[in-house]
């Protein structure tokens, strides 16, 4: 299965003023500053305003890998089957 069709970017918004850009030193502290409105948030308090909508990519995530999964167990069922008059499928 082809999990790269799955992944995808989230963008974490301020939760001050909706911006989305943000500024940090990786090595030198956990905090980052927001462009716009200059708010200095850390980076597990930015991942927790922004949870809900993590939560959400990540359900419609797994919603799209379990009908592909589905759809591909079912082909291969199939496949395996292929021939056999007493089986048939809907």
């Amino acid at each position: 299965m082809n999990f790269d069709k799955h992944s995808r970017t989230v963008s974490l918004q301020c939760p001050t003023c909706g911006g989305s850009s943000f500024e940090s030193d990786v090595n030198e502290n956990p905090e980052v500053k927001c462009v716009q409105c200059e708010r200095v948030i850390s980076r597990d308090e930015l991942l927790r305003e922004n949870s809900e909508n993590i939560q959400e990519n990540l359900e419609e995530i797994k919603a799209n890998v379990t009908k592909d999964i589905a759809g591909q167990m079912k082909k291969a069922l199939k496949d395996a089957l292929k021939g056999n008059k007493n089986i048939k499928f809907k």
